[in-house]
């Protein structure tokens, strides 16, 4: 299995080869691809050494599989280039999630959608992966008709110059401004550029991309917040159900559902935090209480490693998916 890493000197590129090691995925040449100024350099990925080499000479290459985490534009561009060769592409960029001719892959919820035929397959955003991860099992058992979620999202998900910010602003360093505003000690109330209608990309992401993966029918309206964490994204997510619930059974379909760590225990301060998702594959659910304000509606606090489910890992488990089901090489 050929696998091409496009982006593989970023972020969250480097969490895509951890995690193609720790699942031992059937890597036989991994094709790692990155920028001008990293080209020539040399990569170690278990027993394997590759050097880093340019987009045109990785599409010649012809590789199995290549998961980009490049940027959108790159994406654009590039993708459809791989894809004629016959590679199967797997895209963490936003570029193609909302093309109606491309699949928005979650695989607990959507992966057996998948044919040979798919290939460029779009990985959702990393807020909405741990949102619908969590809405699955109580929208089969419920029916979920609206959601109102506030994120608390980590600076890892802008990159490595936002972690850099933070740092400088910590220890008096000078800083190169990645966002508006200081991070440190403060939360800002912007993530991606502003829309129109008011919103922001990020918070329309988690709407339009619910509606893709799980039901068309379900309505999210949100409000994403920038927070001076590195661990992983939360959630406060307020569920509006056509069916009443009971507690424990919610608790018991959360527990059971792949993919999700329930961590929920008010009497022994047990929640989910990023300090204890960071490095973790799971999604974490706790706070699990019922909204008193109105009927049929249920509270919860979820949290993910942004580079790990709501980047890395879940492209990589796509990836497996595909091995798995014979659907590459």
């Amino acid at each position: 299995m050929r696998v091409a890493v496009v982006g593989a000197t970023g972020m969250v590129g480097g969490v895509m080869l951890e995690v193609l090691r720790e699942f031992s995925f059937p890597v036989t040449e991994l094709i790692p691809v990155a920028s001008e100024k990293s080209i020539g350099k040399t990569i170690h990925f278990g027993g394997l050494e590759a050097k880093i080499v340019g987009l045109q000479d990785a599409v010649n290459m012809k590789p199995d599989i290549a998961i980009f985490s490049a940027g959108g534009e790159t994406s654009l561009e590039w993708a459809p280039k791989f894809a004629a060769e016959g590679t199967t592409v797997i895209d963490n960029s936003s570029a193609w999630r909302m093309d109606p001719t491309k699949k928005l892959v979650v695989p607990e919820i959507n992966g057996s959608l998948l044919t040979k035929d798919d290939k460029i397959i779009a990985n959702p955003n990393c807020s909405t992966i741990q949102l619908v991860l969590t809405l699955l099992p109580l929208h089969k058992r419920y029916g979920v008709k609206r959601v109102i979620v506030s994120t608390y999202q980590s600076i890892t998900g802008t990159g490595v110059k936002a972690v850099e910010q933070m740092e400088n602003e910590r220890s008096g360093a000078k800083v190169e401004m990645v966002y508006p505003y200081q991070i440190d000690r403060n939360c800002l109330p912007h993530c991606d550029v502003f829309m129109e209608n008011g919103y922001t990309k990020e918070e329309m992401k988690l709407t339009n991309e619910t509606k893709k993966i799980l039901d068309p029918s379900i309505n999210v309206t949100a409000t994403a917040v920038r927070v001076p964490v590195v661990g992983g994204h939360s959630e406060a997510v307020n569920i509006e159900f056509e069916k009443d619930f009971d507690l424990g059974e919610v608790r018991q379909l959360l527990h059971n559902q792949e993919g999700i760590t329930l961590k929920d225990d008010p009497t022994t301060n047990s929640y989910p935090m990023p300090l204890f998702a960071e490095g973790k594959n799971d999604v974490f659910v706790g706070r699990i209480r019922r909204d008193e304000s109105q009927p049929n509606t249920l509270n919860l606090w979820v949290v993910s490693d942004n580079l790990r489910k709501g980047a890395a890992t879940n492209a990589v488990q796509i990836a497996m998916h595909l091995v798995h089901n014979k659907l590459v090489g």
